[in-house]
């Protein structure tokens, strides 16, 4: 009893050093204060994602849907003639032709610009993080050499994999790229498919959708150290219940809109995490501490567990000599 108790205890501090972090959005002000690029970047996604999506769908509910219940009534009121009011045809042909004026909106609108949000959303995320990062740089926040805590190794310079120069090492990057795309596609579906599950399915959805944010948000920084796919991974789920508080406020500012509201506010949240994400130093907190939690139990838990092997499966359908190269990359 009390191993577990220490287990849960460690477990939750860890927890809520990730909320906390997550938490952090001051460091995205100090960010855009050293980077006028950034700053605007930042602007532009708010302005669209912002104002124009999420405000589109508010005045989609708020003028057009009672505009049209006005002119098109479902039921009898002052403005319509008692005639109409004895024939209740006219009242579905209302509603039908009201439904079909909401989905011409729809289909005309918000389908375009939801899709020309997330393509033009991921160019500029990844801006956001790459000029976050020159501004980290030059601010000073990341750890200096000679420091004294070059006593520890911490995810980044342990992970940093020197890879082959020349067309060898481009196609080693292509393939963990390849492969990392696939294994989070798959974790997505993996996510996607808990919300059905009865009772605990939620429970599970949101666990699942704290951890998918969470390295998303770190991937863009990891992608800029030059992490190897096989050593971030290794890291994110021996510290998993960091990253669990770490992507929980991005997912309950959206757990409980509907899906294009939601989408507005994370596209909104989003960079801002991104940000805290790129100016955190608390990985190396962690690794310092790792053997102290490691001690009490709070070991490696397989988050792409189910997803690594599907994607494996997928891969071991190309072509043998392809499946072979990228297995033992993923060996090393």
């Amino acid at each position: 009893m009390e191993e577990g108790n220490s287990k849960v205890k460690v477990a939750s501090l860890l927890w809520l050093e990730g909320f906390r972090e997550a938490c952090c959005l001051h460091r995205v002000l100090i960010l855009c204060f050293r980077s006028n690029t950034l700053l605007i970047r930042t602007g532009q996604c708010f302005l669209l994602n912002g104002f124009i999506f999420l405000g589109s769908i508010f005045v989609l509910n708020s003028l057009v849907i009672p505009a049209l219940r006005w002119i098109l009534p479902d039921q009898c009121s002052h403005l319509v003639s008692h005639e109409l009011c004895d024939l209740g045809a006219t009242f579905k042909f209302y509603s039908f032709l009201r439904l079909a004026l909401i989905q011409l909106f729809y289909v005309l609108w918000f389908y375009p610009l939801y899709v020309f949000s997330i393509v033009l959303s991921t160019i500029w995320y990844n801006d956001i993080a790459k000029y976050g990062y020159a501004a980290m740089g030059r601010s000073k926040l990341t750890v200096e050499k000679g420091s004294g805590q070059n006593k520890s190794l911490t995810v980044q310079n342990t992970s940093h994999v020197k890879r082959p120069s020349g067309l060898g090492g481009v196609m080693i990057g292509i393939g963990e790229q390849v492969y990392s795309l696939l294994l989070l596609s798959v974790f997505f579906l993996e996510v996607y498919a808990t919300g059905f599950i009865p009772y605990i399915g939620k429970v599970l959805n949101f666990l699942l959708l704290s951890w998918m944010y969470a390295y998303y948000c770190f991937e863009y920084k990891w992608n800029f150290n030059e992490v190897a796919l096989e050593r971030r991974l290794d890291y994110f789920e021996s510290n998993w219940p960091f990253f669990a508080g770490f992507g929980s406020p991005c997912v309950l500012a959206i757990f409980f809109f509907s899906p294009l509201v939601s989408y507005g506010i994370m596209a909104i949240l989003f960079p801002l995490f991104v940000l805290t994400a790129t100016g955190s130093e608390v990985e190396q907190e962690i690794s310092f501490e790792k053997h102290k939690w490691r001690a009490a139990g709070v070991g490696r838990l397989p988050i792409f567990y189910v997803a690594d092997n599907v994607s494996m499966w997928m891969l071991s359908l190309l072509p043998l000599e392809k499946g072979e190269q990228v297995q033992n990359r993923k060996a090393e």
